[in-house]
């Protein structure tokens, strides 16, 4: 006895209040469709259906097996579509929105790469810092830094994102090497428009947040690499990802100050929509990221 289509068969008859509008939906005969619903009440030892001569009614116990059947063909489908996934091939277009710094530097190479890999898949990339929507502005993901607010979205880790307070030889030696955050002169921060550093209570976050409510900052900017341009003439201090900062500090343009009191790494995340299934094409993605840039990227290297 096959469980299964008497489960799909039992389905079809309770959504469908009637025997013969369910034989109709599932391409079959009237009469099998009887025969497999007494099947199945035989083998449950419950009635599931009070019958009348236009209509079926499903029974208390009906009710309780259909919420059962519902959840156990669901979960069947969901295997079914989840395994194939491995077998199909990755095909179609991915909406992706990504931080512009970010894109420009480091994920232009991965996705040559990951295009070469799979070149099936097309690639639709919209550059914005801001938090974008991710479901009402129609991506498949998004990639973002930083600690996450708890939502439906699903983050899945791609790398980690260290952070660094810099400033250029030239301004140290004009205004000093700080040894602690207070000694940091509030109107020199070059300040980037979209941090949120809400959750961070580190002492360099503190102070930064005090001389802000106090002070206007030399500069603020929507873009952190014409922050740290600025930062190595000489004119501020600033706090950005090493993937933006990292060049600048290995060929002495910059220098790392404060580290003690720099906040703990953070965590660069791929965030997409809560399904019961991820598609092939965005499944390769999110993998594909995560083994190119690895927990220690390259340019920490």
């Amino acid at each position: 006895m096959d469980r299964i289509a008497l489960l799909k068969t039992f389905v079809a008859a309770a959504n469908e209040g009637s025997f013969t509008k369910a034989a109709e939906k599932l391409d079959t005969s009237n009469q099998l469709v009887s025969k497999y619903v007494a099947q199945l009440e035989k083998h449950l030892d419950a009635r599931l259906f009070n019958r009348t001569t236009r209509r079926i009614h499903l029974t208390e116990a009906g009710r309780q097996c259909l919420q059962h059947a519902n959840h156990i063909l669901e979960s069947i489908n969901d295997m079914e579509g989840q395994l194939g996934l491995f077998n199909a091939q990755a095909k179609g277009v991915l909406h992706v929105s990504a931080p512009v710094s970010f894109s420009t530097l480091h994920l232009a190479g991965a996705l040559g790469a990951f295009q070469n890999a799979h070149p099936h898949v097309s690639i639709n990339l919209q550059l914005n810092d801001r938090k974008v929507d991710v479901v009402d502005e129609g991506f498949d993901v998004a990639i973002r830094a930083g600690h996450l607010a708890s939502s439906t979205l699903v983050a899945k880790k791609i790398t980690t994102v260290k952070l660094a307070l810099c400033a250029s030889p030239a301004y140290l030696e004009k205004y000093g090497m700080p040894s602690h955050p207070a000694e940091l002169k509030p109107d020199h921060y070059l300040e980037y428009t979209y941090v949120n550093y809400d959750n961070d209570q580190s002492e360099l976050i503190r102070a930064l947040k005090a001389n802000a409510q106090k002070y206007t900052p030399r500069l603020t900017a929507n873009n952190g690499e014409v922050l740290l341009n600025v930062a190595k003439q000489g004119e501020g201090y600033v706090l950005q990802p090493t993937f933006i900062a990292g060049g600048a500090l290995k060929r002495g343009e910059l220098v790392s100050v404060l580290e003690a009191f720099v906040p703990e790494p953070v965590s660069l995340y791929a965030v997409y929509p809560h399904r019961k299934l991820v598609s092939n094409k965005l499944r390769v993605f999110i993998d594909f990221l995560s083994e190119y840039f690895e927990d220690i990227p390259y340019w920490d290297r």
